[in-house]
């Protein structure tokens, strides 16, 4: 899939931004990633509320191999065919997509903002007091003071 290919497909969906990611690209709209078009396929964001559409039409979850294992991302289902020649109700999977998508991120947030306020905490415990260095730069400065009399 090239990127003016998935342009058209997701045209009764709305504008979308498509990035180069892994072997393919990744598509978001509104800022929010909610599709990823790789070699093996097209796959959507799904959730518990949209998993079991994916199911009912015999989809399977995104999957990739390592060394060891596979690995079963159940985040990103893989999109039915019969839906590439359906645009219409393709921007009707791509809308539950963004929402799951959307949904997701706003579980993420109060974890991030934790972290970053965690890591915010822990760089102002590193910092030596401001105070501590002028009064050393003053006692330096007084000291050539008195040296030059």
């Amino acid at each position: 899939m090239d990127r003016d290919f998935l342009i058209d497909l997701f045209a009764d969906f709305g504008p979308v931004t498509i990035r180069k990611m892994f072997s393919g690209f990744g598509i978001s709209a509104d800022g929010t990633n909610f599709a990823l078009a790789l070699r093996a396929g097209l796959y959507f964001r799904a959730d518990e509320q949209s998993i079991p559409q994916f199911e009912a039409e015999g989809s399977k979850p995104f999957q990739y191999q390592t060394r060891a294992k596979t690995v079963t991302v159940n985040s990103y289902w893989q999109l039915p065919a019969r839906l590439f020649d359906d645009s219409e109700e393709l921007a009707d999977w791509a809308r539950a997509a963004l929402a799951a998508a959307q949904r997701a991120a706003l579980r993420k947030r109060p974890k991030a903002r934790k972290a970053a306020k965690v890591a915010v905490e822990k760089a102002a415990a590193k910092k030596p007091a401001a105070k501590k260095k002028s009064s050393v730069r003053r006692v330096g400065k007084a000291k050539r003071a008195h040296h030059s009399r």
